[in-house]
This record gives C-alpha cells, structure tokens and sequence, in this order.
C-alpha cells in the first residue's frame, strides 16, 4: 500500500511539472511581448476619461466639434482623412453639422475632378459627397515638403494604432466584453504632448523630435499643439490636454462613426435574450410540470 500511494504521489508530481511547464511556454512569449512593448515606449500612454467608453458609451458631439475644428486647423496641413466625406459631418452620432453648414465646408475646398469634354482636368468647389481632400498631391510631394517624413492618413488611425497594457491586463483584453478599445484614442492623445527634450547623449537625426511615446523616441512631426491655438466657442479650455484629447476623439468617430448604433444595438439584442431566455425557462416549466420524472 505504501508503495501504491508513493508512485501515485510521484505520478502526481510528473504531472504537476508538466503543467507548470506548460503554463511557463504559454505565458513567456506574452511575457516577452510586454518587456518588449515596455522598451518600445519610454512611458506607457496615460489612459484618459472617454464619453464612448464602456458599453453605454457614446460620443460627445461637443467634444467631436471642437475635435473637427483642431483637426481642420493643424492637422490637416500635413494628414489627410481621406475616407471621411463633408456629408458624414452631418450624419447622427457625429458632429451633426447642419446641411447648411455642411454645404459651405464643402464648398471652401477645391476638387480636383475630370477629365471634361476636352479631356482635360480641372478644379471645382466641393461638394457634400466629396471625401476630404489630400494636403499633398502623392508620397513624393509629402516627403520633400516634410524633410522625408510622410503623415499618415488619420481616416482610421485610432483603430490602426495602439499599445499593449502589460501583463496581466492584457489577458482580459482577450475576452469578450473585456477588452479595452479605447487604446488608439490614449495613444494619439499621449503622443501629441509626449514632446520632451532629449536626455544627454540621445542622438536626434535631421528634423527629429524626442517623445517619450514613441517607438524609439524620435518622430518627425513637429510638436502640434499649444496652448491658444485654436479658439473655441463653447467655453472649453484653449489648452494642450483640451486640444489633444478633442482631436482623439474626432479620430475614434472618424475610425468608428457608428459606434453609437452598433452600442444601442448590441443592448438591444442582449436585452432581448436575456428576455427570451427567461420566456424558454418559464415555459419549459409549465410543460415538463406534470410529466412524473
């Protein structure tokens, strides 16, 4: 009997280190990829307060307004946002510019458009169903007006970037309902008042900046923002954080524009499964009630 209960003893044990064998293989890549992120980035980006954030999140259309009207006039001298048309401006959920305003937006831009009857091509002013467009005619243009830099199109850039949370955190963001979406908008957010000035003995190239959020610390755009830069009429404060945290926004909305339906929706259908669920319970009850078991 007791060399019964050894061998179970030792069986048990093999077993044991076999699973923890197991779990270390699993989580040492994971743990491998957050050490790694953790040296890409100088300090993690801050994670700020969303309206949209959450299940019964939504976007603040004040918050996007303002987001638009800093977009349009910094960031729109070097990124363009191709994907957006002047219309979706007044669609529900977003800004919800009137068609008035809508119309006289479109209008202040030039369109490039043709080939007419003559073959040629020509400029017109807007219109509603035009997307926004380029700041640069290609790539080329972008990197020889910009020192070699080329800025991204910010259609979708809040759901295009992000960061990882570290372990553990990022293992709930495997599980549905518990990820965390929100990391695009914190990392634009941060980056844009990540401007620092380099240690002693960082080396900065050409035309280089030094920001603690970026991969590597350097980045070729030139610090945005300051404070009174761009005049807002609802009273909200004229500072960088304000500014930062507007244009993110905008961002998400321009990545997600129906992110508001697809939340109403999703409460909707869980509501009525939940509804449904219990209907089946009920009548499952009253059926099987006078069977004999």
């Amino acid at each position: 009997m007791a060399e019964r209960s050894i061998s179970r003893r030792s069986a048990s044990s093999r077993v044991s280190r076999m699973l923890a064998v197991a779990l270390i293989m699993l989580v040492s890549p994971c743990l491998a990829n957050a050490a790694e992120s953790a040296s890409e980035h100088e300090e993690r980006p801050r994670q700020f307060d969303w309206s949209f954030a959450g299940v019964s999140g939504r976007y603040d259309k004040a918050q996007l307004r303002r987001g638009f009207k800093v977009y349009r006039e910094v960031c729109s001298s070097c990124h363009s946002i191709r994907l957006l048309a002047f219309r979706n401006l007044a669609e529900s959920g977003g800004p919800e510019l009137s068609q008035a305003e809508v119309e006289k937006l479109a209008a202040s831009y030039k369109i490039k458009d043709g080939p007419n009857s003559a073959g040629d091509y020509f400029e017109r002013p807007g219109r509603p169903s035009d997307t926004f467009p380029a700041p640069f005619a290609n790539e080329q243009a972008a990197r020889a007006a910009l020192g070699g830099s080329y800025p991204p199109d910010m259609s979708v850039l809040a759901k295009a970037r992000g960061y990882s949370r570290g372990f553990p955190t990022f293992l709930l963001d495997a599980l549905p309902g518990f990820s965390y979406q929100e990391g695009g908008v914190d990392y634009i957010a941060s980056l844009v008042q990540g401007y620092r000035d380099a240690p002693a003995g960082f080396t900065l190239g050409d035309g280089q900046f030094y920001n603690v959020y970026m991969p590597g610390r350097r980045i070729g755009m030139i610090p945005p923002l300051t404070d009174g830069a761009v005049k807002y009429n609802d009273g909200a404060p004229e500072k960088v954080e304000q500014y930062a945290k507007d244009v993110s926004a905008f961002l998400m909305w321009s990545a997600e524009p129906h992110l508001n339906d697809r939340k109403s929706m999703g409460l909707a259908v869980v509501s009525f499964l939940i509804v449904l669920a219990a209907l089946l319970y009920f009548v499952k009850r009253s059926i099987w009630a006078s069977v004999d078991h």
